[in-house]
């Protein structure tokens, strides 16, 4: 049974007059049974009071947790006392600039939560729950002044590339190892590498830092106080969505709705070229699906959960396992099969991003010749026959092929859709 959050008005308590406290209600967990519910609260009992908004503002009534937004909810305690740090840790501690709205998932110690940092709606992510939940760096213990005569940095760098390796698979020069912060300077700095090395056994962390600057189809990572790390804030995809993304106007239908979906399918297919080509390794996605893209207003995708992104080298040592038939060999989106004569995984994934995206994303708003009637009946047969043959499982050599021509029928269709405005 998933624990859902429902609103149960226990109390109301009554404030003296002229008092600047707000009235006060209860929030308490019930249980739920209802089919596809996907609940998962941030805490299991809260005391909430109500912000009202200004006289003749259009916001919302909006609920604030008075728990989630203690100082101690986060780790400004033992920011102060120079335990942890970071670049936000400031804003969040001391100028109040960076403020905790609400919780946008809570599973297994994982936590996701939106907040405002200086105006801006952001994302706060950690995989675990606490600082003290994540190996301490060993390093520091007896160790001079971080940073100071002495303190052995060449090791540091070492350690924190084995963290690398472990994470992404991937061999990192001291180059590549200073995008992580390794090359930070500065007061508290025994505190921030304390933080760096509890980010650095984040595996999404790590990507996205390597990522930043370098693709415009992950969120970079805007900063950092002790474990949890900052992206932006972006609206994900629902399946519950008609067009599965917020867009702005697609939801009229006709030829607004053409237009976005035929601009942000292109843009999945340019996602899916610049995973495949533009690193020194290809990067898997093994979860594909609405809830980890978002759509930017030029109708950019953005990966925005890539807790299951692999470049290959990772990719085929989360393959190679012992299995008794193909399908012990699926993980989550990325396939392999398995070789019955000495019972092991292939190494080498069968299926591809471009299938997978076909197949979920794609077939979902070309499949149907009758979808999208703005694009003229032939265009639309040629772009439901392509995408069910990417879509359909089959030898790899053929995606290059695919992927230009469903580039090809796409461009077409967005030139149709100008052409006749």
């Amino acid at each position: 049974m998933e624990a859902c959050l429902y609103l149960n008005v226990l109390t109301f308590r009554k404030m003296a007059k002229g008092t600047e406290q707000p009235p006060l209600l209860e929030f308490t967990l019930q249980g739920s049974s209802s089919a596809g519910a996907r609940c998962l609260p941030c805490q299991p009992r809260g005391l909430f009071y109500l912000q009202f908004p200004a006289v003749g503002s259009p916001d919302p009534v909006v609920p604030q947790n008075l728990l989630a937004l203690q100082p101690h909810r986060f780790p400004c305690q033992d920011y102060r006392g120079g335990t942890l740090g970071g670049d936000l840790c400031e804003d969040l501690c001391v100028a109040g600039q960076l403020r905790y709205r609400r919780c946008l998932y809570y599973e297994r110690g994982k936590k996701v939560l939106q907040a405002d940092w200086r105006g801006r709606p952001v994302v706060l992510k950690s995989k675990e729950e606490s600082f003290a939940s994540f190996p301490p760096l060993g390093l520091l213990d007896g160790q001079p002044e971080a940073g100071g005569p002495g303190f052995p940095e060449a090791e540091l760098l070492l350690l924190a590339a084995g963290e690398v390796k472990s994470a992404l698979g991937l061999e990192l020069a001291e180059g590549g190892l200073g995008r992580l912060g390794l090359g930070r300077r500065g007061p508290r700095l025994r505190g921030q590498l304390a933080s760096l090395w509890a980010l650095l056994q984040q595996e999404e962390f790590v990507l996205l830092s390597l990522l930043r600057g370098r693709s415009p189809h992950a969120p970079p990572v805007l900063g950092s106080c002790g474990h949890f790390y900052a992206v932006e804030h972006l609206a994900a995809g629902s399946p519950r969505l008609r067009a599965l993304f917020p867009l702005d106007g697609a939801a009229r239908g006709g030829r607004a709705q053409a237009r976005a979906l035929s601009g942000v399918a292109l843009s999945f297919l340019d996602m899916v070229r610049h995973f495949e080509h533009d690193f020194s390794h290809r990067l898997h996605l093994c979860d594909i699906k609405p809830e980890n893209f978002a759509i930017r207003s030029d109708f950019t995708v953005v990966a925005i959960d890539v807790d299951m992104a692999f470049f290959e080298p990772k990719m085929r040592e989360i393959l190679e396992q012992n299995c008794t038939g193909d399908e012990d060999c699926n993980f989550f989106d990325c396939f392999s099969k398995c070789d019955l004569r000495v019972h092991r995984c292939g190494a080498q994934r069968t299926n591809s991003n471009l299938q997978v995206v076909c197949d979920k994303i794609l077939r979902h708003w070309f499949s149907s010749p009758r979808r999208s009637p703005a694009v003229s009946a032939p265009l639309r047969r040629q772009l439901r026959a392509a995408v069910l043959e990417c879509a359909a499982p089959g030898a790899q050599d053929a995606a290059p092929r695919v992927l230009a021509k469903l580039r090809r029928l796409l461009q077409a269709a967005l030139r149709e859709l100008q052409e006749d405005e």
